[in-house]
């Protein structure tokens, strides 16, 4: 009788496991976009400041994110986001990646990056129309020091300390807020990862360059850098999706990714983490197809933007 009830039982599981097969999967929609290289979006103390933009050639308006680099807030560009352009524009979101003002050597960048990406977001705001953008629904997304920039723009892009730096850009009227924010094996806490440099590499401080001050001398450049600052119930409208690689050696995700979602749960911020077994840094700039980390990532993130922006 047992035996008979087990093989029923499986006959059930083969025939459920049929109609699953069976049943279609959901369509994927990819549409035609567009793209324009070389945007100029702002010009910051003599620096022209542009970027590439990926639109969706569909009428619109569709959300957009403004897509921001990583290097070590010393190198990289916008060809960083050459695959997730196009990948998210086919898709229905307009991307704009964009270039700031790197360090050099005895040359700080903070908060001059910040100022840059500030700018990126009130230019595709100023020209929504024109773009065929809703200005309501932009988020951004970025990947080590420019996963620091998305989260800190979404978190403090408005505060006094940074607001109305730059009040001869075009757009500079425009509000920073974001709906959503994409932080990729970011940096979160400067003094963390300044701690973390000292053992890792302790000739190349690259959050000491970007500061342009040894913690050693004054700590409160790091804390006023740091996105975890401006974690507050008061300011919890942004939905964040938090991703890190579980053998990161650049960025370490005890210290940085994972304090950064404890502190944004207990204030009550709605977010979402994608911990990406095995993966390391410096992954976010290849192909999005399942030969990357980023075809672990895709579906999460399209299924994170559909349903918070």
């Amino acid at each position: 009788m047992i035996g008979e009830i087990s093989m029923r039982a499986f006959a059930c599981l083969l025939f459920a496991a049929a109609m699953v097969a069976a049943r279609p999967a959901p369509a994927q929609h990819v549409g035609d976009f567009e793209t324009r290289k070389g945007v100029e979006y702002a010009t910051h103390d003599g620096v022209r400041l542009a970027g590439d933009l990926y639109l969706p050639k569909a009428a619109g308006p569709h959300p957009a994110i403004v897509a921001i680099h990583g290097g070590g807030w010393q190198a990289g560009g916008p060809f960083g986001y050459q695959y997730w352009g196009p990948y998210l524009a086919s898709r229905g979101y307009g991307v704009f990646t964009i270039s700031y003002r790197l360090s050099k050597p005895g040359q700080k960048t903070f908060p001059e990056a910040l100022h840059d990406v500030r700018a990126a977001i009130q230019f595709l705001k100023g020209r929504a129309s024109e773009l065929r953008v809703n200005p309501e629904r932009i988020g951004v997304m970025g990947d080590s020091a420019g996963g620091h920039l998305a989260a800190l723009v979404a978190l403090a892009g408005d505060n006094p300390a940074f607001a109305g730096a730059y009040k001869s850009d075009a757009y500079s009227g425009h509000s920073t807020k974001v709906k959503v924010a994409i932080p990729i094996y970011g940096v979160f806490d400067m003094y963390q990862q300044w701690l973390h440099d000292l053992e890792a590499r302790p000739r190349d401080s690259i959050v000491e360059k970007f500061l342009g001050v040894s913690a050693s001398d004054d700590k409160r450049p790091y804390f006023d850098a740091s996105p975890i600052s401006y974690v507050s119930a008061k300011n919890n409208a942004t939905s964040f999706l938090v991703v890190w690689g579980t053998r990161d050696d650049i960025v370490d995700r005890v210290t940085q990714s994972e304090a950064f979602m404890a502190a944004l749960k207990h204030a009550g911020y709605f977010v979402r983490p994608v911990p990406v077994e095995g993966a390391p840094h410096f992954w976010v700039w290849d192909p999005v197809d399942e030969s990357s980390h980023n075809g672990f990532l895709a579906p999460r993130l399209l299924r994170f933007l559909a349903q918070r922006l």
